[in-house]
């Protein structure tokens, strides 16, 4: 299986509302951008015409890879763009910035590539366990774009204390992924670490701008450096590792409800995600209405799993609830308790016709559609639809390597499902037998021999 081999394969429409207040200090304006990330595009349109940080407000973050439309909110100037990949058009005006308030849904259509027509029949067994448990909500590889470039998990930085390190995985850390001048910013800063009056030759540089003149001022001061990032910026740092502490954290607590043999294993960037196929009433029921916290140091758990599952992941991470400050910048920088729903689940879900995939010579592709509430991953919908396709190699080059109870759960998942595409097609030759359909025969379930054995291969044919 394959996503976003094309920017067309992946669309997101935001469905917004807003006061309009015709003297408002905020134009709003629908951004249509292609390839770019939402920080990116902002960027683009701050430099472009002088904007102060902080003038530009959004909804949300919405994909880099794939063309997606979302609200924007630009205070006290009007702006204008209409590049191939980032174009806006004027909505209105309003007398506040955007937030995530302004989100009422996302609409996704999504180009699902390089499956196996084998895999076709088993689609419809997932998508009815998708509309009957829904899908674990969890945040998908796109939120750990820092593990992906080699800069780990900052936040985790600057819990130790270590603002340098923090400052260093920001500002000198390139990604062996990235050709951009970005990622030759970072190289340069990476060699003349603390020569602050070296001469940066990229014009990417002015991008951190801010940091640097800190850092001239005061050299060693790397907390006063680290932020002079941008707050929205710096919060998405915090908000990277809450991710991650949450994606881990309702991993342990379906761990602890479910028997192993109703969970299977999706890779992911920071490491697998588990996702159950069945489960009793009681205990579908309970998970419908649960939420479970993004922790912070006020953190309280009513339900006493959910406490178990996040006393087990902070602990491995040797960490206490307490210890998520950041004391030197109590108000900078800070982990906020937020809630989250443990499931999501997609409306509107509409699975086209399979055809040829033109991309994948042998393959098929699938047009699927459907609606999230705001901050939940179509992605993860789309792979809990499609996991089948999604091999044991996968398991074991994405991402930390799975643990044995993993790949077997994988191995059990793979087999149930291809014994319930065979039952259900042994049911239909047996109905058109006793139907009376002509040619038709009940189905041969004997093992085949194997062809590749000597013993079973049987005189061979003179040539």
């Amino acid at each position: 299986m394959k996503l976003k081999q094309r920017p067309e394969d992946f669309s997101v429409k935001e469905s917004y509302r807003f006061d309009t207040v015709e003297d408002g200090r905020f134009r709003v304006y629908l951004m249509d951008k292609q390839k770019l990330s939402t920080f990116e595009a902002i960027d683009r349109i701050r430099e472009r015409f002088g904007l102060k940080p902080g003038a530009i407000s959004y909804c949300g973050l919405k994909d880099k890879q794939g063309r997606t439309e979302q609200l924007i909110a630009v205070e006290s100037h009007d702006v204008d763009m209409q590049d191939d990949d980032l174009r806006l058009k004027f909505l209105g005006r309003t007398d506040r910035a955007l937030s995530a308030a302004n989100t009422t849904s996302n609409r996704f259509a999504v180009t699902v590539r390089q499956v196996r027509e084998r895999d076709l029949a088993l689609l419809s067994v997932a998508s009815a366990e998708v509309a009957r448990l829904g899908v674990v909500n969890y945040f998908d590889s796109q939120r750990f774009g820092s593990l992906k470039h080699g800069q780990g998990f900052i936040a985790k930085d600057l819990l130790r204390g270590d603002f340098e390190a923090a400052l260093k995985n920001y500002l000198a850390k390139p990604s062996p992924l990235d050709l951009s001048d970005d990622a030759k910013v970072k190289d340069f800063w990476r060699k003349n670490w603390g020569d602050w009056n070296a001469r940066c030759p990229y014009a990417a540089n002015k991008k951190y701008y801010r940091v640097l003149n800190a850092l001239r001022d005061e050299p060693q001061d790397y907390l006063r450096a680290f932020l002079q990032i941008d707050a929205d910026y710096r919060a998405l740092l915090i908000f990277t590792y809450q991710s991650y502490l949450w994606n881990e954290g309702v991993r342990r607590l379906l761990q602890l409800a479910f028997p192993r043999e109703q969970l299977f294993p999706i890779p992911y960037q920071a490491g697998t995600l588990l996702f159950h196929s069945g489960g009793d009433k009681a205990t579908l029921d309970w998970l419908r209405g649960l939420s479970f916290p993004l922790v912070g140091p006020t953190s309280t758990f009513p339900d006493e799993k959910v406490k178990e599952a996040m006393t087990w992941v902070l602990g491995r991470e040797k960490l206490g609830l307490e210890q998520l400050v950041i004391p030197e910048a109590r108000k900078l920088l800070f982990f906020k308790h937020e809630e989250r729903p443990v499931l999501v689940t997609p409306h509107k879900l509409v699975i086209g016709r399979a055809g040829d995939d033109e991309l994948n010579r042998g393959f098929k592709k699938v047009n699927v559609a459907f609606t999230l509430p705001p901050g939940s991953y179509a992605t993860l919908v789309v792979k809990r639809l499609f996991h089948f396709g999604i091999t044991k190699e996968d398991l074991e080059l994405r991402g930390p390597k799975p643990d044995k109870e993993a790949k077997a759960a994988y191995d059990d998942r793979a087999q149930g499902f291809r014994a319930q595409a065979q039952a259900k097609k042994d049911k239909r030759a047996q109905d058109r037998v006793h139907s009376g359909a002509p040619g038709a025969r009940l189905p041969d379930n004997r093992p085949k021999p194997d062809q590749n054995s000597k013993r079973n291969a049987g005189p061979r044919r003179p040539y």
